[in-house]
């Protein structure tokens, strides 16, 4: 096997590995509740988790870009993976590759220094960088042949479903959790009828 076809064979498998990380990462992400915790996992369990699989998507991605820059079968400059649509080669395709890159790597870099930034920033580049794994299932399906047929696309299908379900539990989750106003009315119901048996209690002494 040459070193060319070595590349090709190396980057496509490391996509489809990123691809299966980034639903991992983006399910796990959807899951977590208000207060970080996952169902069934303390809340520094549920973070570090995040944050490891985030860091090894990336790992991938990268040597992915890299594989893919290496392979001499066509042209694919190394600012293409994070310049969107500087590739003359799938420009469309390659550019959403970069568009997901970029904003992984939002994600990422914002998550380790997120003590250092202001909470409302934080936030909105983090549920932006959501948009990361819609973005490189485009690419993913669009670039490679492989995903379009076969169990591959029998793959990618099941990580689509896999996000449809947990967004689907995360809505359902929300739907039965009162509002905020509801939640106070709903405790000051719960604790009246023991403040007035308290009372009438005092009253009769």
């Amino acid at each position: 096997m040459g070193g060319t076809t070595a590349f090709w064979y190396a980057s496509r498998a490391t996509g489809i590995v990123a691809l299966l990380l980034l639903t991992a990462v983006l399910v796990l992400g959807i899951l977590v509740n208000r207060q970080g915790r996952l169902p069934g996992l303390p809340r520094f369990a549920a973070t570090s988790l995040h944050r490891n699989i985030s860091l090894l998507a990336v790992a991938f991605i990268a040597v992915h870009v890299v594989t893919a820059v290496l392979d001499t079968f066509v042209s694919i400059p190394l600012l293409s993976s994070v310049i969107p649509f500087a590739s003359g080669y799938e420009r469309l395709w390659l550019g959403l590759g970069a568009i997901s890159f970029d904003l992984m790597l939002a994600m990422i870099i914002t998550s380790l220094v997120r003590g250092h930034l202001n909470r409302i920033l934080w936030r909105a580049i983090h549920l932006l960088a959501y948009l990361c794994w819609p973005v490189a299932f485009a690419h993913s399906i669009g670039s490679s042949k492989d995903l379009q047929h076969g169990w591959l696309l029998d793959l990618g299908i099941a990580c689509a479903l896999l996000v449809v379900a947990a967004a689907g539990w995360r809505l359902a989750s929300a739907a039965r959790q009162l509002p905020r106003a509801a939640r106070v009315t709903a405790v000051l119901a719960q604790h009246a009828p023991h403040a007035n048996r308290q009372a009438q209690q005092r009253i009769s002494r």
